[in-house]
């Protein structure tokens, strides 16, 4: 590529047209950094097209300050402001408004005889602009005076440049103008095509009239530098005829980049014209044979060039190609071994696999025979074991035993009339025995475990006496019969929730009552020989005499624990968990590990519900928000007049340590929860004579 034309000696400025594409502030950069010299201005010039129809062809409107009153116009300038600052160049900021962008530039570039403009690449793809010629560069490196170096800048690099085919003469008027038009910081110019065609037909006449001097003095060796050949990148070659005028040839503007400085011609010796008159006109002919003959040689040139270009690039994408498939091969090469070690492996891996199942396998087989046996020896131990219990229980003299026509003749034979109850292990009936008031639970046929839970409460009941505890008057043992001491005021469950539209229970009875309920929990868990626990406490088993004194029944499901096993460290083990949903130990329920302090959970819940009158779901997440936000007073039983909110809440809290979810953060039954109760319960029994209970 030939060289542009600099600048001669900095006083032209360097032009670039400006507008709102990244292309543009590229232009900017590039022209800086490879075109602006030591004091050189920098002219940023914009061309706006004009919409309005009232405004003169190259009218441009300007403010006080010499810019476009637009703000869209000025905003276009305003990126570059910061940039020139920062470098510390002398900007100058012209805007223009055309018809046409390129014609504007074309009118301020013969006006201003500007020697250098950069302009920003288009910014159509490559085939839109071979096939679509209307872009800015394009018709500026067409149109262009052959005295304007055009650079196309593109990404920051330079893309094309059609170089100056000559340099404009330092005495010409229009150069004395363009230097005295960068007098002042900011102008705004407007341009005109005769303008621009009146300048281009001077320089050409000049070329013309260079020519025929020369051809008057004779026959010279011409050299073929001085022919001026266009360049490809420009799309018009001047010629001229014996007449003067000028004439436009039309280049191929697809090839190459290429100048006639790339070619190594030698001077070509133009032969002597004839004496006679036409010799002007041989000369002129002679140039023109010579002008097509190197633009033919230029033109193939070009093509060779572009056919070599094509076929580097062509064996490149070979070699790529190659070296992708060969990459390629040894990857897949790579692979397969990779794959047969995986496959040997797993082979491997699969044979151990099927020599641990048949191992397995025996081992199973023979697992089941020994369960097998024991189960079958489980069975039989268990079946002597019910018939030695069935025989204990018929001859057992520790309760009174009644026949089962005594309890029908006291049931009016289990009529519904005399119904109080249902629980799990069958309805309960009152009745009268021995001229006794009586309660006889009657075991349910499909009842499970019936039996056991029959035996149990028998063995409890029969051995041990105490205030709180339920009494047991006796048994039928052939049909599953409990008879016990005949609770008037029913269950707690009944009396908290008002069943029968009963009256409240009042706070001073409440804290009594559970100062009770411990202390029969705490006589179960201090028996002799080894503690028992209750493991399904809840209100609905909280049973209440006419003067509401509380007793605890339905210890069908209560398990003698060994005493080297009864405190919160070491548990005993149980294979299955037993009680009511929501009362029971959730430590309990996860590991079977039972404890005395698995009771001590069901009794916090209970608790809870005593000075609440709540379902036991949530209640205890409830109550601890209702502390938390202040509001505990409206969380007690509404029913119940005058609560001692802080007794109240010295209570509510104690539950809540009761209820915790790990054994070992909850309190001990006899040296902290009992005491507690019993002193909450004294002051409730001492405000009973204010209240007239």
């Amino acid at each position: 590529m030939a060289s542009p034309i600099p600048a001669d000696d900095g006083s032209h400025p360097i032009v670039v047209a400006v507008d709102k594409d990244k292309n543009s502030s590229s232009a900017v950069k590039w022209a800086v950094d490879n075109l602006l010299l030591n004091n050189q201005i920098l002219v940023l010039v914009h061309v706006r097209v004009k919409n309005s129809p009232n405004r003169g062809r190259n009218e441009a409107v300007t403010d006080s300050n010499g810019g476009l009153s637009d703000e869209a116009t000025q905003n276009v300038f305003t990126p570059f402001r910061a940039y020139s600052a920062r470098k510390r160049i002398v900007v100058k900021e012209i805007a223009i408004e055309n018809t046409e962008v390129s014609k504007g530039l074309l009118d301020y570039i013969n006006s201003h005889c500007v020697t250098n403009i950069v302009l920003g690449a288009s910014c159509r793809s490559a085939l839109g602009r071979k096939y679509w010629t209307h872009d800015v560069p394009t018709m500026i490196n067409k149109a262009a005076p052959d005295f304007c170096n055009v650079y196309v800048v593109s990404k920051g690099k330079q893309q094309s440049v059609r170089p100056a085919a000559k340099s404009l003469p330092s005495s010409s008027p229009a150069r004395q103008l363009s230097s005295s038009s960068w007098s002042t910081p900011r102008s705004s110019h407007s341009g005109s095509e005769d303008s621009y065609r009146f300048s281009h037909t001077r320089a050409e006449q000049k070329i013309v009239e260079s020519e025929k001097t020369r051809s008057e003095k004779g026959p010279s060796n011409v050299a073929i530098d001085n022919i001026h050949a266009p360049e490809p990148t420009n799309p018009y070659r001047h010629t001229s005829q014996s007449d003067g005028s000028i004439r436009f040839a039309r280049i191929n503007p697809r090839s190459l980049d290429m100048t006639a400085e790339n070619l190594d011609f030698t001077q070509v010796a133009i032969r002597e014209p004839p004496t006679n008159g036409s010799s002007a006109y041989s000369v002129d002919a002679e140039m023109k044979r010579l002008k097509l003959e190197l633009r033919q040689t230029l033109d193939m040139y070009n093509a060779a060039c572009k056919e070599a270009v094509m076929a580097n690039q062509a064996a490149d994408e070979l070699n790529k190609w190659k070296m992708e498939e060969a990459r390629k091969f040894e990857q897949a090469r790579l692979s397969e071994e990779a794959a047969l070690a995986i496959a040997e492996t797993e082979k491997a891996k699969c044979r151990a696999a099927i020599e641990a199942a048949k191992k397995a396998q025996k081992m199973a087989e023979i697992e089941a025979q020994r369960r097998k046996y024991v189960e079958l020896k489980a069975k039989r131990e268990a079946e002597k074991k019910i018939q030695a219990m069935n025989v204990q229980s018929q001859n057992d003299r520790r309760y009174r035993k009644y026949t089962i026509e005594e309890i029908e003749e006291a049931t009016n034979k289990f009529s519904n009339s005399q119904k109080i109850g249902e629980g799990g292990y069958g309805p309960v009936f009152k009745g009268k025995l021995d001229h006794t008031p009586v309660a006889i639970k009657v075991l349910s046929p499909d009842a499970a475990q019936g039996k056991k839970q029959f035996q149990q409460e028998v063995e409890v009941l029969s051995l041990i006496r105490h205030p709180n505890l339920v009494l047991l008057l006796g048994a039928c043992p052939e049909y599953g019969c409990l008879v016990y001491e005949l609770m008037n005021n029913g269950s707690l469950e009944d009396r908290l929730f008002r069943k029968g539209n009963t009256p409240s229970i009042p706070w001073e009875i409440r804290f009594k009552i559970a100062a009770e309920i411990a202390t029969g929990l705490l006589f179960l868990h201090q028996a002799k020989p080894e503690p028992l626990v209750h493991r399904d406490l809840k209100p609905g088993n909280i049973l209440l005499d006419k003067n509401y004194v509380c007793k605890i029944s339905d210890v069908g499901l209560a398990r003698l624990v060994p005493s080297s096993v009864a405190d919160s460290v070491t548990q005993y083990h149980m294979t299955s968990a037993a009680g009511t949903f929501c009362y029971i130990d959730p430590e309990y329920q996860q590991t079977g590990k039972l404890g005395t302090k698995s009771d001590v959970y069901s009794l916090g819940v209970m608790l809870l519900q005593i000075i609440t009158a709540r379902p036991p779901m949530g209640l205890t997440h409830h109550v601890e928000r209702a502390i938390e936000k202040g509001k505990f007073a409206e969380f007690l039983d509404p029913t119940v007049p005058n609560w001692p909110v802080e007794e109240a809440l010295r209570f509510a809290k104690l539950s809540l340590k009761c209820a915790e979810l790990r054994k070992k953060d909850r309190p001990d039954l006899g040296s902290v929860i009992v005491p507690e109760l019993n002193k909450l319960s004294e002051f409730g029994m001492s405000s009973m004579p204010s209240i007239g209970w």
